[in-house]
């Protein structure tokens, strides 16, 4: 039968979140009374979370378990579960429960309702992230808006309902590094929103530093505006005028007799111009590295295993193997408390790697 509702949720290291999710998502989905499925997309990660997603699949039928074989980053990841889930809506979540499920159901009556393809969840309360996140975040958006065509909301980030058209849309572009948090604006079906608070992580740490805060940021601009190629050429006219200026003043005081001595203005001159062409040279590096990505045509994720596609849910010979299996004390404890299976999960010893599902 194939699911009305398709749950995409990326994963890299998320061991102490997992019991959690689980917790509040599953009585949520199966309260809603249509036929659903969990897509865990695993990110490659290095603890135990395709350990515990392995368990919870064999309690869960529903749950879908996607694991990659390599780390391929949050946006990828997502992708991946696009690309492998079945039903006739999917949502995109995080597993920091940051977002709250619980109003999966609104967006699905929403999207209903109103015909709509593509519903967005809208912080209408950051008060959890810090001012210099809120501040960067409006500012980036803005500047985006600014430098190209495509509008997003800048407080809706990845958590969101689409329609199959809207995910077979996104399935069938070629473009790699995509961020999908513009992309599906770009496609410009019909949408709605729900509004949401935005809570702490529940458990766990982020996923995104800085650094994948940056590269984010420079996938956005360079995969969405020509503007910053643009700026490099209104650069050189710019710089080109200067120079012809310059060198007409330099030939009158000479003319004149008021030669100029001295290295400071040279060297100003000579910076001045440098650094306006290594910025040149680097927008154009960004956009060569993009083409050059895309020429590759390389895929941006492996997949190694897919819990639906596995004969009787046993790894097949090619499967990547998972890391140490828990103790069954450990899954009795995960039953009692999550944080107690949390704490069991990372005290246990190495088990045989290979596990019937």
């Amino acid at each position: 039968m194939v699911p009305e509702l398709s749950v995409v949720i990326p994963m890299f290291n998320e061991e102490e979140v997992l019991p959690l999710l689980v917790q509040r998502l599953r009585p949520i989905l199966d309260g809603m009374n249509v036929p659903y499925e969990v897509v865990a997309v695993d990110d490659g990660s290095k603890d135990l979370t395709a350990v515990l997603l392995q368990r919870y699949h064999r309690e869960w039928p529903n749950l879908r378990v996607l694991r990659l074989r390599a780390n391929a980053g949050h946006q990828a990841a997502i992708s991946a579960g696009l690309a492998s889930a079945l039903g006739d809506y999917v949502v995109t979540i995080d597993a920091d429960l940051q977002d709250p499920p619980e109003i999966i159901p609104q967006m699905l009556a929403a999207a209903k309702d109103d015909g709509v393809d593509v519903v967005y969840g809208v912080r209408n309360d950051r008060s959890t992230d810090t001012w210099f996140k809120r501040a960067s975040a409006q500012a980036f958006y803005k500047l985006i808006g600014l430098m190209s065509q495509t509008s997003a909301h800048a407080d809706a980030g990845d958590y969101r309902l689409m329609s199959r058209a809207t995910v077979d849309a996104i399935n069938s572009l070629p473009e790699h590094n995509r961020v999908l948090r513009f992309i599906v604006p770009a496609l410009n079906f019909p949408s709605d929103t729900v509004e949401y608070k935005r809570e702490e992580r529940a458990a766990g740490d982020s996923k995104y530093p800085l650094m994948k805060m940056v590269k984010l940021s420079l996938d956005s601009l360079t995969g969405f505006s020509t503007a910053p190629l643009r700026l490099a050429t209104f650069a050189g006219f710019g710089g080109a005028v200067l120079a012809v200026l310059l060198v007409l003043y330099t030939l009158i005081s000479r003319s004149q007799g008021h030669t100029v001595a001295g290295w400071t203005s040279t060297v100003a001159i000579v910076a001045g111009v440098g650094a306006v062409q290594l910025v040149c040279v680097g927008i154009l590096g960004e956009y060569i590295g993009r083409m050059y990505g895309h020429m590759q045509g390389r895929p941006t994720y492996f997949i190694a295993y897919d819990s639906m596609t596995a004969q009787g849910a046993d790894h097949g010979p090619t499967d990547t193997p998972l890391p140490a299996s828990p103790h069954p004390e450990t899954i009795q404890a995960t039953d009692e408390a999550p944080d107690a299976a949390t704490h069991a999960a990372r005290v246990t010893s190495p088990q045989p790697s290979r596990l019937r599902g």
